[in-house]
């Protein structure tokens, strides 16, 4: 069922207000969206949870839209809030936006719409889950979850609510993605064989000494269901590359962006790999992910994903040797490789191929936020809705879980668990720290 949402009851009230007046009756321009402005009605009222680096870059890409009013910031740190209230702020010339530091309290407001979420990772099913049961849409930074058992909680939330969902894997709206994809998929390198991945890694830093708590950051809230710690400005500020909070390279700090590119190519959104081998490690230290890992997954289809990190991408392929990251096909007649910087093939005329109107193509987008506003607006499907975005997280906790058990893994994924391995089952579940729960 179809929420009805603020903007179409204002349509709705607007009319009947102006019917029993009637005329004449001075309206200003501005509220009916001439001169090139957006009337309020048609207006995608939004509020962000979690406005630090990434949070915070993503208030001001949705500032520029004129169909957005941001009303509202949430953050546990005072100093994000500031930040965030001052630019939106500054956009309407005005001191109207409100500041929260829990999210329910934004979430529970009739007159949002949207939200974006940016929070860390191990807060994004409960602000998700809290989101869709107060039916607003959302733009969710990656990775989905911190479990697979989370995974399917917020999938089952979006779906029950019926609310228009992004996941922030915005590679989905690069060209050069979207084209590297579309001549994997018409055969271009012939049949593809291998998908490898490079991913992020990082270099470790000793154990760090206990800090007292900055003013005006709730550090017991920041840690929400994750295990109490120490604060230390590092755990604060690179909680992705610990297992509190995040997966790490893997999952969240990079890694899902080029999985989720993986599946697109592979047109297999609908599915995951059957089998998991490999490994991975952390060096002693402070950072508890891994940082070298090389995991390779098998689709029914026979196609093979290999993840490694930056590393070990670099001594595996020759493509790897100037650019770090990225995804190269290989295929029975040539390979693709593709990164942010650049799109290369060999041979090279495959870059020259021309698709026509009975090749596959993939749906265009050309700027993630707007492929959400425009989605929240019509009620069509986000190029990377939540099926997607649980498809793509699955292949990276499969890889996580291969590593914790240091051995191959089977993985059905209709039934989406491990058939008859009660000890890889077991992770697909993490616990949370009371009274937080799914």
């Amino acid at each position: 069922m179809k929420r009805s949402t603020r903007r179409e009851f204002n349509k709705k009230a607007g009319g009947a207000f102006l019917g029993a007046i009637g005329f004449p009756y001075i309206v200003p321009s501005s509220a009916l969206g001439a001169d090139g402005t957006v009337a309020p009605s048609d207006r995608i009222v939004m509020g962000c949870v979690g406005v630090g680096n990434m949070g915070g870059g993503h208030v001001g890409r949705f500032l520029a839209f004129d169909d957005v009013q941001m009303t509202a910031v949430c953050d546990v740190y005072d100093e994000n809030n500031k930040k965030a209230k001052a630019k939106v702020d500054l956009k309407y010339g005005n001191s109207d936006c409100a500041v929260y530091k829990d999210y329910r309290e934004l979430l529970a407001r009739d007159d949002i719409d949207a939200i974006m979420t940016a929070t860390p990772d191990s807060w994004h099913v409960l602000v998700g889950i809290e989101a869709a049961a107060q039916g607003k849409h959302m733009y969710y930074e990656k990775p989905l979850a911190m479990s697979i058992t989370e995974a399917k909680a917020i999938r089952a939330a979006v779906k029950k609510s019926g609310v228009v969902f992004q996941f922030g894997t915005q590679q989905r709206s690069d060209e050069r993605f979207r084209l590297a994809c579309e001549l994997v998929l018409n055969g271009k390198i012939g049949e593809l064989k291998t998908i490898n991945i490079g991913s992020a890694d990082y270099a470790q830093i000793p154990a760090q000494p206990t800090e007292a708590v900055p003013p005006g950051f709730d550090y017991d809230m920041w840690l929400g269901p994750a295990p109490v710690a120490p604060y230390t400005t590092a755990r604060k500020d690179r909680w992705t590359l610990l297992r509190d909070y995040s997966l790490g390279c893997i999952g969240g700090a990079w890694g899902v962006h080029h999985v989720d590119i993986a599946q697109w190519a592979n047109a297999s959104d609908h599915t995951d790999p059957v089998e998991i081998s490999g490994t991975g490690s952390a060096p002693e230290g402070f950072f508890d992910t891994a940082m070298r890992f090389n995991i390779e997954h098998t689709y029914e289809n026979g196609v093979k994903l290999i993840h490694m990190d930056r590393d070990t991408a670099r001594k595996s392929r020759e493509q790897y040797s100037l650019h770090w990251e990225g995804v190269l096909f290989e295929g029975t007649e040539g390979w693709i490789f593709v990164c942010r910087k650049l799109l290369e093939a060999e041979p090279k005329s495959i870059l020259n191929s021309v698709l026509s109107s009975s090749d596959i193509r993939l749906e265009k987008s050309f700027n993630h936020q707007r492929n959400f506003l425009d989605a929240v607006k019509s009620g069509d499907t986000t190029i990377s809705p939540i099926d997607t975005a649980f498809r793509s997280d699955i292949i990276c906790h499969q890889a996580d879980i291969a590593i914790a058990l240091g051995r191959k893994l089977t993985w059905d994924p209709v039934r989406e668990e491990f058939p008859g391995d009660d000890e890889a089952n077991a992770l697909m579940t993490r616990p949370m720290r009371a009274p937080w729960q799914i």
